[in-house]
């Protein structure tokens, strides 16, 4: 009789204790498993900042509209109307000095990056020291130098209108009637492509001008 109960309980006492060590053991080998695999998500992230280059691309296709405009057909206006109308500088100086003055200004053009070819110089008085010299060679050479354009043209009032326009008339008021002036100095406006440069008495070429041009 005493035997019986003593069986049962020497296998429950030694199964039960030896199950929850093995069953604690497994249970913190998996927990550190699932945490590497957060750090993932940070890879899928890159991608990202490739995404805002679509959007850049659409901004350039809305400034292509934009170059349609008609902006093309108001620039030839512009230079058309320069040429037409060529500024007009004026250089005070009295009747003796006017020569002197033009002088200055054309080594003025000329430093400045223009071409000899570029500019006439007309007097109304005296000749230009340059024009009697070829003048002395004959009336041939002397306006065969003026067509080959590549050189100062000087002319005196008498024979202005024969020469050709070019970019830059230098008007020296040295001398001449009012009604000479009045002659050459309109002409000497319509020669010019750029620029018109007056040496003289400001008063009588700003009547000749305002009344001429």
């Amino acid at each position: 009789m005493p035997l019986i109960p003593e069986e049962p309980q020497i296998h429950e006492s030694a199964q039960g204790p030896r199950a929850t060590p093995a069953s604690g053991r497994t249970a913190p080998t998996p927990r550190p498993v699932p945490g590497p695999r957060p750090a993932a998500p940070p890879r899928p992230g890159r991608p990202g900042p490739f995404r805002p280059a679509p959007p850049a691309q659409r901004t350039p296709r809305d400034v292509a509209p934009a170059k349609p405009a008609p902006s093309g057909p108001a620039a030839p206006a512009a230079p058309a109307t320069a040429s037409a109308t060529p500024q007009i500088q004026l250089i005070p100086a009295s009747v003796d000095g006017a020569l002197d003055a033009a002088e200055e200004a054309v080594d003025l053009l000329l430093e400045s990056g223009r071409a000899p070819g570029d500019v006439l110089v007309i007097t109304t008085g005296e000749q230009h020291p340059w024009a009697a010299h070829e003048l002395s060679f004959g009336e041939a050479s002397y306006w065969a130098q003026h067509d080959a354009g590549d050189d100062i043209f000087y002319a005196e009032a008498a024979v202005a209108e024969r020469a050709a326009s070019r970019p830059v008339v230098v008007v020296a008021v040295n001398g001449g009637s009012d009604a000479v002036a009045a002659t050459v100095l309109p002409l000497a406006h319509a020669r010019a492509g750029a620029l018109l440069i007056v040496c003289g008495d400001p008063q009588k070429i700003n009547s000749i001008l305002g009344a001429g041009v």
